[in-house]
């Protein structure tokens, strides 16, 4: 820890990855906090003893071309959202994080919101807990879908499969559509619902030319009013799962470049998913942070000049 720590207060809120600390707001300016980005890693909801060094600053680097991707696809204004994110220079922070060392690379300064408990979770592909969810019930979520799938398949269309918003330590657990719309009503779950499939279709579509293969994401959202806020992260390695098309096959987990690597190592111990997490060995760390840089730069190549989202689905092939 560098000298200045000392001057900043403790976080309010410790998560599985990232740190909540307090900004007062002065006259006239949005209540907001400082969002920082840790190298924890958390696999099942459980957190790790290990990290993966450099990790938090690549997400926060992802989130943040992500959402100035996003302001510039023209998706807020026709679908009527904005993000929470005032600045992402740390010589732009208030007092006392300003010029912050160890913040430097790995935080954001963001409006406060009412957070939606709900992950807007979208689907292309059959993986994870959707595909578990298939085998035993053909459907994921609600969504009743063709016999015969197999793991890994593309989705005839992207599917909303929202998951509710555990305590930390506990899983999230999937829900249908129908249940979100009883919590939270219907006109809000359909604006989500819409707003996460733009967002994961106008992603996927930029960055398949880069040989990637968006397979899911989840989004998180929150209120100031009646303005709905994007939040947290955006199509991070955390938030995503990201296909090499090079190497993807139906019918098996194909690799990728976000933590499911960690999850398919996990799989192949005597766990129960439940802390205490067993120990990382040096060679998963070693993989895991290759490849979050992997996808850091594939993502960065498809966000140099990324085009609007009408001049993206204009010209998109999308496998």
């Amino acid at each position: 820890m560098t000298e200045a720590s000392h001057s900043i207060p403790e976080p309010f809120y410790r998560g599985k990855v990232r740190d909540l600390y307090p900004v007062a707001g002065d006259s006239g300016a949005p209540e907001s906090m400082i969002i920082v980005a840790s190298d924890r890693i958390s696999a099942f909801d459980v957190v790790f003893d290990e990290a993966i060094p450099g990790k938090g600053r690549i997400l926060n680097s992802i989130s943040t071309a992500w959402f100035r991707a996003l302001r510039k696809s023209g998706l807020m204004q026709s679908l009527s959202f904005s993000d929470q994110v005032l600045a992402e220079d740390v010589a732009d922070f208030p007092v006392p994080y300003r010029d912050h060392a160890d913040f430097r690379g790995r935080a954001v300064q963001v409006r406060r919101t009412d957070r939606v408990d709900f992950e807007c979770v979208v689907r292309g592909y059959l993986a994870g807990s959707g595909w578990k969810d298939y085998r035993s019930t053909g459907a994921v979520c609600g969504h009743t879908l063709p016999a015969g799938l197999r793991q890994a398949e593309k989705l005839p269309q992207p599917l909303f499969t929202p998951a509710t918003k555990a305590e930390l330590g506990d899983h999230d657990e999937n829900v249908s559509v129908a249940a979100m719309r009883a919590a939270v009503g219907e006109q809000l779950t359909n604006r989500l619902e819409n707003i996460s499939i733009a967002i994961y279709e106008y992603a996927r579509d930029l960055m398949a030319p880069q040989g990637i293969y968006l397979c899911d994401t989840k989004f998180e959202f929150g209120l100031i009013g009646d303005e709905i806020v994007l939040i947290d992260e955006a199509l991070t390695p955390d938030s995503s799962r990201y296909w090499n098309a090079d190497s993807y096959e139906i019918g098996g987990s194909p690799p990728g470049f976000d933590k499911q690597y960690i999850r398919d190592y996990l799989e192949t111990q005597d766990w129960n998913k439940r802390p205490p997490a067993p120990a990382l060995p040096d060679e998963v760390i070693e993989r895991t942070i290759g490849l979050y840089r992997e996808i850091e730069a594939r993502i960065g190549r498809a966000l140099e000049n990324p085009p609007t989202a009408a001049e993206l689905a204009a010209r998109s092939g999308t496998p």
